[in-house]
């Protein structure tokens, strides 16, 4: 006999999270798509010590994970409130690129084309990190690969730079009208020096291919990757 329905606590592009039990959530996929790959990449993360929520369980063929439920504002909302903080979250950011990016990437992650044998997560922005009374947790690993640090760096810069904010309108402008500036002085200039340029124009462009990214933001794209193209030496 099954029990009553699980009280859903945030949906997802494909995907949905419940409540499930005291300090618990269960990820389920609206198309059957197993995420056991995405368990078990999260599970190796947590054993380098990177901040990742917890695997209870797989199950259901893998279209069910059930894992640690972290409390705590998206940065996405906390970096604006107060706004003036926005640099502090793209620093603490940063910093979770760098610590990820000690990490090996093992064997069984798919290899970027360039090569590199770092861990990647590739969509590591302020969307997919929690701030718990812990310190920042990240989320959402369906990406991963194994690859040079700097695609994974500058593919969050080319997200944070051109996506839509996902924030009331208001906060949003206000946003928009500063965050370039921002970005580029708070998290660009940490990895001048190497091939950050270089490596935004190519995942700019990659990103376009996208079917999921509006005419705005591809339009946003195109504009940054050339700037990087521009910038990049040689």
């Amino acid at each position: 006999m099954s029990g009553p329905p699980l009280k859903i606590l945030a949906s997802g592009r494909d995907g949905d999270i419940f409540e499930f039990a005291p300090g618990l959530v269960l990820r389920r996929t609206r198309d059957g798509r197993s995420i056991a790959h995405e368990a078990r990449t999260m599970r190796y993360v947590a054993e380098q010590g990177f901040p990742v929520p917890r695997i209870e369980a797989v199950r259901a063929d893998g279209t069910e994970i059930i894992m640690e439920r972290i409390e705590g504002p998206v940065m996405v909302d906390a970096m604006v409130r107060p706004p003036w903080k926005l640099g502090a979250h793209l620093s603490i950011l940063a910093d979770l690129h760098d610590r990820l990016h000690e990490i090996e990437g093992p064997d069984w992650l798919p290899p970027m084309p360039a090569g590199g044998d770092r861990l990647l997560h590739l969509d590591l922005h302020p969307i997919n990190v929690i701030m718990s009374p812990n310190g920042p947790v990240v989320v959402d690993w369906p990406n991963a690969r194994r690859g040079d640090p700097m695609a994974d760096v500058a593919l969050s810069f080319a997200l944070m730079a051109c996506g839509r904010i996902p924030l009331p309108r208001p906060v949003a402008i206000a946003l928009n009208a500063v965050r370039q500036p921002v970005l580029r002085r708070s998290f660009a200039t940490r990895y001048l020096g190497t091939h950050f340029y270089e490596q935004v124009a190519v995942m700019a462009e990659l990103k376009c291919f996208d079917t999921n990214m509006a005419p705005d933001e591809l339009a946003a794209l195109r504009r940054l990757a050339a700037w990087a193209a521009a910038k990049a030496p040689g």
